[in-house]
């Protein structure tokens, strides 16, 4: 009796556990679905960053030009976690690692200058960045968001459900003015749906 009564009480268990397992899979999913949601009807929005022209926020993510080294603790009191810079080593005549984590902020450096270093792999790069709540607030910046409009165009169509032409408009508004930019987000875009 009592084995019979042991072994139940194991199914039991186990069923129930399972059940709760399988609850906290869809409760995830739909967190999930919710997110993305939030983020196909977050808006791009201005914002003043000091030095950072131009500057907007999407949700969670500010898409700048080149913040100063007198901005950190500014962007710091915003709440952003993460300074995500794009630019090359010696475009900055100051050391921003520095700047950011005296800050108290996450440094992540992805640099490309020109078409042909705007590989796969940045667009991978920036997109894991951004998807990354446990990062958010991000600042991704450049020296005038040119770049920052390329990668973030990518991020808002694989990751974010918008269409082409309403992210590469955003991406426009954010400083995207360079047509091979563009081209090579669009190719990235055709490549990963």
């Amino acid at each position: 009796m009592f084995r019979f009564f042991a072994a139940s009480l194991t199914v039991s268990s186990l069923l129930i556990f399972l059940g709760c397992s399988g609850k906290a899979v869809v409760e995830e999913e739909e967190t999930k679905q919710e997110v993305a949601s939030s983020e196909r009807s977050a808006e791009l929005k201005p914002v003043d960053l000091g030095a950072a022209e131009p500057a907007h926020v999407v949700g969670q993510v500010y898409l700048a030009g080149q913040p100063s080294e007198a901005d950190m603790p500014q962007l710091k009191s915003k709440g952003i976690k993460t300074i995500v810079n794009l630019r090359t080593e010696g475009e900055i005549p100051w050391d921003e690692k520095a700047a950011v984590e005296g800050a108290g902020m996450k440094f992540v450096n992805i640099p490309f200058k020109g078409e042909e270093q705007l590989t796969d792999e940045v667009f991978d790069e920036v997109r894991a960045v951004l998807k990354d709540k446990e990062q958010q607030p991000v600042l991704l910046h450049c020296g005038s968001s040119n770049r920052v409009g390329a990668v973030w165009m990518t991020h808002r169509v694989l990751d974010g459900g918008l269409g082409i032409e309403e992210a590469l408009e955003e991406a426009k508004t954010a400083g995207l003015r360079s047509e091979g930019y563009q081209k090579k987000a669009e190719a990235y875009i055709e490549r990963n749906r």
